[in-house]
This record gives structure tokens, sequence and C-alpha cells, in this order.
């Protein structure tokens, strides 16, 4: 019997010192330590021995269970230690999984390409809240709660101060900015002219959703203050914004206009990158047939005008002393106009079909 312990405990080592991985050890571990496994086989003959021989026997035999189950261990730590417990084979031959490459939508990329213009021209990038209240969204920038302009602008208001903003309570309310001109009256607050801020964004309008209208869409307005900003410098910054983003060989006009908040003001609008606006009898054709200007020869692209008096005059600065002038444009209309898109509401449908055009 104890030849048999030997013999048994010279084969386990033998074998689990040769085994390569987790399933022949465990293998091994069936083999010798398992239910009817051979060291177990030696507990079941304990009977067959005489009894002044069955102690020593048991240590024995106890013995060599420690051995092997200590062996088991130490060779399991070292197959998974060398990453060998099992290794994976992959076959090298067969197809890999394709991973489609996404693209910056194209809202993100026109605001992008309208900041890198304006940023050469020395112009910095400024950002505020979403979440506005009514003096800086209005009252602010001229315009009272009896202006008439005002019904263009009246958002989703909030039916409290938004837990997350920082600002102390005041007694207007708050709403989702109409326009991202509010950040031009904090920005001024804090800042003092000379200076030259772009500031992109979302924005929100009670407008009902059609081929042309969304109720969020996003804009960029430029603001540039000094104590010599004339209007021929806002025409001259807009000219090589229009010429950059459209090419060269457009053109520009400047119609007067209204808004609460710059004075004077004009509306600007580019050619018809389609018909070009040509002019005279033989052009006539092809304008009407034009479906991108309705025959109008003309495109609007944006807002502008010299700053309001009153508007310096809200945030502390003094009117005699320096001017400024504004102008904001839609994201979503550069970006329709650029690329010949037909329906604002394919921005934000999330159809793959569309946006891997760009």
């Amino acid at each position: 019997m104890k030849e048999k312990i030997k013999e048994i405990e010279q084969n386990a080592l033998a074998e689990i010192a040769s085994s390569k991985n987790s399933d022949s050890i465990e293998k091994m571990r069936v083999k010798y330590l398992g239910r009817k496994g051979l060291v177990t086989e030696l507990f079941k003959k304990m009977g067959e021995a005489r009894p002044e021989e069955r102690a020593g026997l048991g240590q024995l035999i106890n013995s060599l269970k420690g051995v092997v189950a200590r062996a088991l261990d130490e060779k399991t730590s070292i197959v998974s230690g060398s990453g060998g417990a099992k290794i994976e084979k992959i076959d090298i031959t067969l197809p890999g999984v394709a991973r489609e490459v996404g693209s910056v939508h194209p809202v993100s990329k026109t605001i992008n390409q309208i900041c890198e213009i304006f940023i050469s021209l020395g112009f910095r990038v400024v950002e505020g809240p979403e979440i506005e209240n009514e003096h800086y969204n209005f009252e602010a920038l001229n315009i009272p709660l009896e202006h008439p302009s005002r019904d263009a602008f009246d958002t989703f208001y909030l039916s409290d101060k938004p837990v997350a903003c920082a600002e102390p309570l005041s007694k207007h309310k708050w709403l989702l900015r109409s326009h991202t001109s509010p950040v031009q009256a904090r920005f001024m607050e804090k800042n003092k002219p000379p200076f030259s801020i772009i500031i992109p964004g979302k924005v929100f309008r009670p407008d009902a959703t059609d081929a042309s209208h969304s109720f969020m869409f996003h804009q960029v307005e430029g603001l540039a203050v000094s104590e010599s900003v004339k209007f021929s410098d806002l025409k001259g910054v807009l000219t090589i914004f229009a010429k950059r983003m459209f090419g060269e060989k457009i053109k520009m006009r400047f119609r007067p206009s209204f808004f609460p908040f710059t004075e004077p003001s004009a509306e600007v609008d580019i050619s018809c990158i389609l018909c070009s606006g040509a002019k005279g009898p033989a052009a006539r054709d092809t304008r009407q047939k034009c479906g991108l200007c309705g025959g109008k020869g003309w495109l609007e692209i944006l807002g502008a005008g010299m700053v309001n008096p009153r508007v310096f005059k809200n945030v502390g600065y003094d009117p005699d002393k320096v001017a400024g002038f504004a102008f904001g444009m839609g994201v979503e209309r550069i970006a329709i106009l650029k690329y010949g898109i037909t329906d604002i509401r394919m921005f934000f449908e999330n159809d793959l079909r569309f946006l891997k055009q760009f």
C-alpha cells in the first residue's frame, strides 16, 4: 500500500508538470482528486489494511492529497499568469468587422466654417447660457415689454428659475433664449472695448415647423465695439465673409431694415448662387426658372447694423465715446444656400442617407 501511494505521487507530479493548459490541469484534478479519482480510491481501500496500519496509511494518503492539490494550484497559477489558460486561435483569413466612420454634421460643419472666417479677421468665439431671463433676452437689447417686435421673439418660458443657474434670483422670468444677442449684453457688462466677438449657439422661437422654419435652430452673431468703428467696417467684414463662404464671384447688397438693437439696420443679400442674379432680357427666363431665388436674383443671408445707443447705455457704455456694429445669421439658412438643401427638417431627422452626403 505504501509503494502504491508513492507511485501515485510520482505519476501525479509528472503529469501535472507536463500539463500545458487549464483543460489538461482540470483533467488531472479529476483523475487524482475527483469523486472516483486515484487518491479517493486509496481512502476506500484502507478498510482492507490491518487495524494497526490504518492510522499510518491515513496520514500518508492525506499527505499525498495535499501534495497533489498544491501541485495543481501552482500549475494553474503558472498557466494563467502566462496567458496560456486557453489560447484563442484567430483565423486571419476571415473578413473583418466593418466599422463605419462618422462625419461632422452639416450644421456643425457650417458653424466651424463661419467661425474660422471671422477668427481670421480678428474675432474671438464667445458662448453663453441657453436659458436666459427677460432682462438680457429683451430689455437690455432695447426690446421692452410693449415693443411690437417682441411678439416674434417671445419663446418658451420656464415655470421657475433653473436649479443649475448660479445667478441670484431676479424679478424677471426665465426662458429659452430666442437669439444669441443676450450674450452680447452679458459680454459688454463685463468687458471694456475694443473687442470683436462672434457668438454661435442654439436658439428657440415659437415657430411652426415647416420646410423653412423650426422651433429650434442655430445662430452665429457678431459684435465689434471700439471708439472708431464705422458702417463701412461692417460692410467690409461682411463682404469678406460672403465671398469666402459662397465664392469670389457673388455680389452683395444692403437693404434698409429695422432691428430694435441696431440703428441704422440693414438686411444683407447675396446674388443667387444658382442663376448668379443675372440681369437683362437674356437672363430673365433663367431667373424665372430658378427654384432657389424664385426669380428675384438675390438671397437674404443675414441682418446687421450699428449698435443702438440705448443698448450701450443699458450695459454701462457711453454712446458718445464708443461705437459698434453687430450682425446675425441663421446657420441652417447658410447651410441650405451653400449645399442646396430644400428642407430645414432634414438637419434634425438623423437620416443617414442625408447625413452621409457630408
